[in-house]
């Protein structure tokens, strides 16, 4: 009877490795493709999208080169601006959506749960139901600018964070805060040195996301600043093309990996933290 067991167990373990295995290898297939045509010809990532490089396609690193150079904007001054952008938002929204979180979950007035299901129900909402209005209204704020910007991305990204704090500050308990009131700490102090740091799992994974998601945004850049004077990486390789509008597919695609790889190193480092945030903040609802 143990052997059976045993051996539907190891069956199932079997299976499910394979099924895991499929699933990584669609999620890193395209990224793979992406990285064999950033060294092939432009007609060659057309004709043979799915081949090696060879001697005839092999393009070294002179796709990055003109991925860097070409056009009127230069690529580094997006490189500023995405990373200006990527941490100034999170940083804010961070900053912001805890702070928030920790009022909402310690206060139990009307207005903290008002706040608190409106965060949650701005989560449903479609980002093209407001994209126009938003662009429109921004333009008239003079929030048009990267230094400028951050302040709408605290509006769209504040409703996941503050879901995932406030659930995490049910968890934590009361009594911590009050030993810290009754050693002299006030409400900033009770935030900063003591409820904060516990926040680190919580923290750290709403981070990531933010972050993942401010760089590789294209659409609220796009409606928002004005592209041109101020284009962030994606809206310069939306922009990579030629006379006739011709798109040299070698050139965008070493874009897009230079792109790629920073995001998908930082995730790497910190992806542990993703679900011990998750799991922290879904302890209590």
């Amino acid at each position: 009877m143990r052997n059976t067991l045993k051996t539907r167990e190891d069956r199932r373990k079997m299976v499910l490795t394979v099924v895991f295995a499929v699933i990584c290898i669609i999620y890193v297939l395209p990224i793979l493709i992406v990285l064999i045509n950033s060294f092939k010809s432009n007609a060659a990532v057309n004709t043979e999208t799915f081949a090696l490089p060879n001697e005839d396609t092999f393009m070294g690193l002179q796709n990055y080169i003109k991925g860097m150079t070409f056009g009127s904007y230069p690529f580094i001054k997006a490189v500023f601006y995405s990373l200006f952008i990527t941490i100034v938002s999170s940083a804010l929204i961070l900053l912001c959506t805890s702070m928030a979180a920790w009022y909402v979950a310690r206060v139990g007035s009307l207005f903290s749960k008002i706040v608190y299901y409106l965060c949650v129900f701005s989560m449903v909402v479609p980002f093209q139901m407001v994209m126009f209005t938003l662009s429109r209204t921004a333009n008239k704020l003079h929030l048009d600018t990267p230094w400028a910007i951050p302040v709408v991305y605290l509006g769209f990204g504040a409703g996941l964070a503050v879901f995932m704090f406030a659930g995490f500050v049910k968890s934590i308990p009361l009594e911590i805060e009050e030993a810290a009131a009754i050693d002299g700490c006030g409400p900033l102090r009770t935030f900063f040195l003591v409820v904060l740091p516990m926040m680190k799992p919580t923290f750290i994974s709403v981070g990531v996301l933010e972050i993942m998601w401010v760089w590789n945004d294209f659409l609220l850049p796009f409606l928002v600043l004005d592209i041109n004077d101020y284009r962030t990486i994606p809206i310069v390789v939306q922009y990579l093309k030629g006379s006739y509008g011709q798109v040299d597919m070698g050139a965008t695609m070493a874009l897009i990996l230079m792109s790629i790889i920073p995001v998908i190193i930082f995730y790497l480092c910190c992806q542990k933290h993703i679900i011990k945030g998750v799991a922290a903040g879904a302890v209590k609802g």
